[in-house]
């Protein structure tokens, strides 16, 4: 470590003071500067080790001094500092061949380790990638949480590694699957998603390979399934956690053999897509309920992504609720805006619906709202409407029949708000059957024979059935 030098571009002497002096107690000699164009100077002259540079320099942005730098000394590490913590800076300085990217305010300790860690893996020059429009970014907030993932996706824009996102309802899964495919080497193909959830279980297979004309009755004409659609580019599998375990087979068999056939066809097809996955339920606690298959789940999880509810990073509700405005005015509605005090209100709000609750609740606002500061009053009420009723109060159903009402809701909500999807009532008994002899079969401890006798069936048909849902029998029994 003694003899390496630094190389520190920082406008402000605190920072860069501050910086300097943890460098030096590491053994690192440090030159810095304020300015670009000395940094440069050195960098042309063969000087320095590695480089840390502040993006927003005052004779010029570093991330267009980037490409030189790689050009001239693609072994020379360059780790970016910016306060413009969005996802488009994480992106564009992976992009332009930065080594890491640190959002203002920073761990002076992660840097020290970054700089470390630089110094012990060179890595080889990259080539650039095409220049990203300037266009509204696919996600909002500078929070802690939301940097974190900003990293994420910025290091996976050079990749193909399958993705696992996990988030809760409305966090934006599908604009970080989006982003990946956006700001990836596959953002010339297609993305294409699917909601497994949404998809009778007799048409998956259907739904996700296709089918020839002639396969089933009312197949008419070839149809292409979503891995052909998706051909070169990305296919997002959003609910994974929903998808019926002979369907879990299927896809396992596509993702390991990289090929499949259609419905009726007889010649395999190569698949060439990236595989980003989403589920707002805890995947590891379905594979121990037998629920969704361990080997899939592994194939799946290569790179997980946890998205943040919004209660974590309550911090980004401001430009949320900014971008959120700009869109409703976009979309034709009144300009709004909200005072400090409505802010606060909506940053100690919990969140269960998590950013699309938020976008509801601004574009509900943005209607019905007369006047055009909205204020703090205004919030309160909207909120209310939402606040789960205190003790004493009319307490949730919990019964059976509306628990399947509530799922039968969200299946309407998924295919579009109009109507239940085909097939749905095959789909609903599987879901409830499987469960329900899964759990009496736990409790007899795997004998078929008690098991058979609770559920009122024959032993016969209990095995059949245990076939049909894929339950394995305990052994020994």
């Amino acid at each position: 470590m003694s003899g390496e030098t630094v190389l520190l571009a920082e406008d402000d002497g605190g920072v860069r003071l501050v910086v300097a002096r943890a460098l030096s107690r590491q053994g690192y000699r440090v030159q810095g500067t304020g300015v670009a164009a000395a940094l440069w100077g050195w960098i042309a002259a063969g000087e320095g080790d590695v480089v840390i540079t502040d993006v927003g320099l005052p004779d010029e942005n570093t991330l267009d001094l980037l490409p030189q730098i790689k050009n001239l000394r693609p072994d020379l590490p360059v780790i970016v500092m910016s306060a413009q913590n969005t996802l488009l800076t994480a992106v564009r300085a992976a992009e332009r061949g930065a080594f890491e990217y640190l959002p203002k305010p920073f761990d002076i300790e992660g840097l020290v380790a970054v700089v470390r860690r630089s110094l012990d893996r060179r890595r080889a020059p990259r080539a650039s990638a095409p220049a990203l429009p300037e266009e509204s970014l696919p996600i909002i907030g500078r929070s802690p949480a939301m940097q974190e993932i900003y990293r994420v996706i910025a290091r996976l824009t050079r990749t193909d590694l399958t993705v696992l996102i996990a988030g809760e309802s409305g966090t934006g899964k599908e604009l970080v699957a989006k982003a990946l495919h956006d700001f990836g080497k596959r953002r010339n193909g297609p993305f294409v998603a699917v909601n497994m959830a949404a998809i009778p279980r007799e048409l998956i297979e259907s739904e996700l390979f296709g089918h020839e004309r002639g396969a089933f009755t009312g197949a008419q004409a070839r149809r292409a399934g979503r891995f052909e659609q998706a051909q070169a580019g990305t296919l997002f599998l959003d609910e994974i956690g929903d998808m019926p375990l002979d369907a879990q087979t299927r896809l396992l068999r596509v993702l390991q053999q990289g090929e499949f056939i259609p419905v009726g066809g007889a010649n395999p097809i190569r698949t060439d897509v990236r595989v980003v996955a989403a589920s707002h339920r805890d995947l590891r606690l379905l594979v121990g309920q037998g629920l969704f298959r361990e080997d899939l789940f592994y194939r799946l999880n290569v790179v997980p992504l946890r998205l943040p509810p919004l209660r974590e990073r309550a911090e980004d509700i401001p430009a949320l609720v900014q971008h959120f405005l700009a869109r409703a005015e976009i979309d034709g509605l009144p300009l709004k805006s909200l005072t400090p005090d409505a802010l606060g209100r909506l940053k100690g709000h919990a969140w269960p619906g998590n950013v699309r609750e938020l976008e509801n609740l601004v574009r509900r606002v943005a209607v019905l709202c007369p006047e055009e500061v909205v204020d703090e009053a205004v919030i309160r009420a909207e909120l209310a409407e939402a606040r789960p009723k205190p003790p004493g109060e009319t307490p949730v159903d919990d019964s059976l029949h509306a628990a399947v009402d509530r799922h039968l809701d969200r299946l309407v909500k998924a295919n579009g708000g109009g109507t239940l999807p085909p097939g749905v009532y095959g789909q609903v008994l599987h879901e409830m059957e499987r469960p329900l002899l899964m759990k009496v079969l736990h409790l007899t401890r795997g004998n078929q024979l008690r098991a058979a006798d609770i559920l009122g069936l024959n032993r016969n048909t209990l095995r059949k059935k245990m076939r049909e849902l894929d339950i394995q029998p305990a052994r020994g029994v």
